[in-house]
């Protein structure tokens, strides 16, 4: 039993060591602003730039509503890879459904300042998207809608467990680092989970949730498996929403359900926020 003890002490630094560099592998992809290939600022859209609360510099651009004024604003939480380039297509799908989209970058994506490490400084980041939204453009919180894909969702439902808003969507969404961990490395017990950086425990803080929440995933997503996506349905409150895509992988949502699965989350969302519908 001694030695057995003294194998297993002796593995723990290799064991901590080979979590973190695993960590840093998956959880962040970050893709910088390429000067050679500039971008085009999307119709209706602004340049906008923003400081974390460690003094982080963000961009993003601020999509405005094909009518005025606008059911809600969106601000979007995207995955742990590319950059808001790839996505003002989707800020203009929201835009002609009359919303309002802030598309921004974590630190060391795109145009934004820093490097991101851990599950910290994404919140951190997801926090100043949001208090730029309420307090530098003045939208009433009861009218901003988080939506998050992906690593995004954790970002996301983190800022709705602590701020009020008006509705939160979380597309393609992990339940927890420690489930997707169980499914990376099947063989690795529980316990070894903590030597990981980061939790991303947004089933357990969905339950501080308080607006209406709304769960997609597709049946077929090879990334993070339909079922955590039901698992986070399950601890959200009421009211909420599930909607599973039959065909859909991990980012082709939109692609296999079409224009009615953006219908369904602009109408989720003026329902919400109560959007008056004679407005329309």
């Amino acid at each position: 039993m001694l030695t057995v003890a003294l194998i297993i002490l002796a593995a723990l630094p290799l064991l901590y060591l080979a979590a973190r560099r695993f960590e840093r592998a998956v959880v962040f992809h970050p893709e910088a602003y390429d000067a050679a290939r500039p971008w085009r600022l999307p119709e209706r859209a602004e340049d906008v730039w923003f400081e974390t609360s460690d003094g982080v510099r963000l961009h993003g651009w601020l999509v405005r509503a094909e009518r005025e004024p606008p059911d809600a604003t969106v601000v979007y939480f995207h995955g742990n890879g590319g950059n808001l380039s790839y996505l003002d297509w989707l800020a203009a799908h929201l835009a002609r459904r009359r919303l309002d989209v802030l598309l921004f970058d974590y630190r060391g994506y795109g145009r934004s300042g820093g490097a991101v490490a851990d599950e910290a400084a994404l919140y951190r980041d997801a926090e100043a998207a949001y208090e730029f939204v309420t307090r530098t453009r003045g939208v009433n919180p009861e009218r901003v809608v988080l939506y998050g894909q992906s690593l995004g969702t954790a970002a996301a439902a983190d800022v709705a467990a602590r701020k009020t808003c008006g509705a939160l969507v979380l597309e393609s969404g992990l339940s927890s680092a420690s489930d997707m961990a169980a499914l990376v490395l099947p063989f690795a017990p529980r316990w070894t989970h903590r030597l990981g950086r980061n939790r991303l425990d947004s089933a357990r803080k969905l339950a501080s949730v308080r607006c209406p929440v709304m769960v997609a995933h597709g049946d077929r997503d090879a990334t993070i498996p339909v079922e955590q996506g039901r698992a986070l349905y399950a601890a959200a409150r009421e009211p909420k929403r599930l909607r599973i895509v039959a065909g859909a992988g991990h980012n082709d949502l939109v692609a296999v359900a079409g224009e009615e699965y953006l219908d369904e989350i602009a109408s989720f969302i003026r329902e919400s926020v109560g959007a008056d519908a004679s407005r329309r």
